[in-house]
């Protein structure tokens, strides 16, 4: 078969019309044209896939994770776990993957640490060949130019240096009898004692693979395209990178306006009647308070009867309750709060769409539906998305908030999983996101998808906070609340990585902040199945009423009496170094954990935050840190001297109570003011470590 006839059978595959005549019977053909097609036709994604597959995740996941029950469940050592190991022609090679085809890889993410990381040799191996496939540095592979160009090779952030970045490769790899992807380098340490692992270099890898079902031909990549497959690669490329545009796929398309001012607890919305489809959705909406109203008014559809969306706007169009600038291949927002969505919605008879306002003020929402007519067959399905918030959770690594799974979404009936937002509040200054993604597929009791970490998930790593957009499967438009207090917005959506299931699919995300926190966790998720599926995720009409988290005080109590942890304090601003929570199990901080601000120089600030129920006098103490590397600091209360120079000086790390003077606690908001003024002998910046302030009332 050329690939010019490849092409053409993907397009007529993935349209639902048959590529052979009828009474004639050929086996489905899949290649890197027809799956680069796939990648980009929305409208196969609302149908159950043809040829039908399943897929699994091979990771690095922490392999004393055996069952629920077992106390290595929530293991956290994620990195070079891999398959085996193996001796090759005098190498060592370590196996990441290894699978039986017909199938393909279709998302291959991949992160580092240690010295000289990322810059080992990454082969795959296709049909049990002698000789990889493809060979080069991991970076070159995932992220560079070997395999295909950026979107479909790219690293996020790239406000991040090269190697703390996540790298993604959506390029599809496609095998007819086998797969093995191995990792060869000399840093890489996988034996069995763990002390030997410290200071090798650390890999961490997700590969998500399909396999087809029988007869399903696949013809397998050679890493040598044609022209047929440049072009082919080019346009999946443009398509993906270009700005969104509804596609109508039929001479006469239909548009609805959207305008309507809300009241509290008012509806409203269009029904749209006919076999069609509902192609594009762009919406406004005005409010006094524009974040509540983001997350107050709530959009859902009905379609032939049953409703399968229900789901605030903001996150149904990927922002949580924040206008920003966002663009995926399903979203596209911008900061001046206009927002859109390209899922494909298709119905036999009827949609019943409808905005309710579950909020307290008025609010106006203007915009329009594009949709189309849709060839409505045995393989369409609906469209569902839903939302529900933890509200107020209490997580962390250790002690009484030990890390838990959490339920994502669980589905029942025939479809596949498409995608999820994340919109969450942190109210410490650490990383919220440790815990894995686990996904069980009709019924399995040990997830098929088992991951190394929330970022890792989303496509990024490190718990980095830089934002990264543009991309169109993974983004994160605001993540202020990555190792810091503030809001934080994950999203990752599927087309060759959707996740189909002919029963049930549960999506379970371990909750697990490495400090004692307390947080709103929200995700929203988005699937595709046959009419009388059931998402059992209820509506959370309490949650959408909830006040949306502007500020961390919204959810931490104010400080009253006895006093406030050091990394409980709100970091208000920082003018040289850097300061955040730092996490050590070293028996010396409350909660192993202090405010750290290291490197800062001479004259530089650091002014943090805490609000008080009361009015009053006080008497300040810190249990601070001290170390040879420590400085001198002075320490102001909203402007008033308390301290005129502390030294943290000691020859070893400890910690100690330190005067710290007295002052006027203000009801409300407080300001406190740290200057760094003199480094410790033989050094030429300040550390500074405060493990609690202590409050004696006056």
């Amino acid at each position: 078969m050329t690939r010019k006839t490849q092409i053409l059978t993907a397009i007529l595959l993935f349209t639902g019309i048959s590529a052979f005549p009828a009474g004639r019977s050929k086996p489905p053909v899949v290649s890197e044209a027809t799956l680069l097609h796939e990648m980009t036709d929305r409208d196969a994604l609302a149908r159950l896939p043809y040829p039908a597959y399943t897929t699994r995740q091979f990771s690095s996941y922490d392999r004393k994770a055996v069952s629920p029950d077992q106390p290595g469940w929530f293991g956290n050592d994620d990195w070079s776990m891999f398959i085996r190991t193996e001796n090759r022609n005098g190498r060592t090679e370590h196996v990441l993957m290894d699978a039986d085809g017909p199938g393909a890889i279709v998302r291959f993410w991949m992160t580092f640490a240690g010295t000289d990381c990322g810059r080992g040799t990454l082969r795959i191996y296709i049909n049990n060949a002698a000789e990889p496939v493809l060979e080069a540095s991991a970076f070159e592979i995932l992220s560079g130019t070997k395999v295909a160009e950026e979107p479909l090779a790219a690293s996020v952030s790239t406000l991040m240096r090269y190697d703390r970045r996540g790298h993604n490769l959506y390029y599809p790899i496609p095998y007819a009898k086998h797969c093995k992807v191995t990792y060869e380098s000399p840093n890489v340490y996988a034996g069995p004692e763990p002390e030997k692992r410290k200071g090798t270099e650390n890999v961490y890898y997700n590969i998500e693979c399909r396999t087809y079902a029988a007869p399903t031909k696949v013809v397998s990549y050679t890493g040598i395209p044609d022209e047929g497959l440049h072009k082919a690669a080019e346009n999946a490329r443009k398509t993906l990178a270009a700005t969104k545009k509804a596609a109508t796929g039929s001479p006469k398309p239909g548009f609805v306006r959207l305008k309507a001012t809300l009241a509290p607890d008012q509806t409203a919305g269009p029904t749209i009647r006919g076999t069609r489809a509902i192609r594009e959705i762009t919406l406004r909406l005005e409010a006094q308070d524009l974040p509540q109203a983001l997350r107050s008014t709530v959009m859902s559809i009905r379609f032939d009867g049953e409703q399968t969306v229900w789901i605030p706007v903001g996150e149904f169009f990927g922002i949580g309750y924040k206008a920003m600038h966002n663009d995926t291949f399903f979203t596209e927002t911008d900061e001046q709060g206009t927002m859109k969505a390209y899922w494909v919605m298709p119905f036999e008879k009827e949609c019943e769409v409808s905005f309710r306002n579950f909020g307290t003020q008025e609010v106006t929402l203007e915009g329009g539906i594009v949709h189309a007519p849709w060839k409505w067959d045995s393989r369409s399905l609906h469209f569902g998305a839903a939302w529900h918030q933890y509200t107020d959770a209490k997580t962390g690594a250790n002690g009484k908030s030990a890390p838990r799974d959490i339920v994502y979404t669980e589905l029942s009936g025939e479809g596949r999983y498409v995608g999820d937002c994340l919109t969450l509040y942190n109210t410490v200054n650490g990383w919220w996101g440790e815990g894995d993604e686990k996904i069980y597929v009709d019924g399995e009791t040990f997830p098929s998808h088992f991951g190394t970490g929330t970022e890792d998930y989303y496509g990024y790593a490190w718990c980095r906070p830089e934002v990264f957009t543009g991309h169109p499967f993974i983004a994160m438009p605001a993540g202020d609340g990555n190792l810091g207090i503030g809001y934080t917005v994950n999203s990752r959506y599927r087309m060759l990585d959707a996740i189909p299931f002919s029963r049930s699919l549960r999506f379970d995300m371990e909750l697990w902040h490495w400090q004692e926190a307390r947080m709103n966790y929200a995700p929203a998720t988005m699937w595709y199945m046959r009419p009388g599926g059931i998402c059992k995720i209820a509506p959370d009409t309490a949650g959408v009423r909830q006040p949306v988290v502007l500020r961390r005080s919204q959810l931490v109590p104010p400080v009253l009496t006895a006093g406030i942890e050091g990394e409980d304090l709100e970091i208000r601003g920082c003018t040289g170094g850097k300061a955040y929570g730092q996490y050590r199990t070293n028996g010396l901080w409350s909660q192993n954990t202090q405010l750290f601000w290291h490197n800062a120089p001479v004259g530089s600030m650091l002014t943090l935050g805490f609000e008080s129920a009361v009015e009053t006098a006080a008497r300040f103490e810190g249990i601070c840190s001290l170390a040879k590397d420590y400085g001198t600091f002075r320490i102001c209360l909203n402007g008033e001297e308390l301290a005129p120079a502390i030294a943290l000086y000691a020859p070893e790390l400890i910690t100690r109570e330190v005067p710290l003077g007295s002052g006027h606690i203000r009801k409300g908001e407080n300001t406190l003011t740290i200057e760094a003024i003199a480094p410790a002998t033989g050094f030429t910046e300040c550390f500074f470590g405060l493990d609690r302030l202590v409050l004696h009332l006056q």
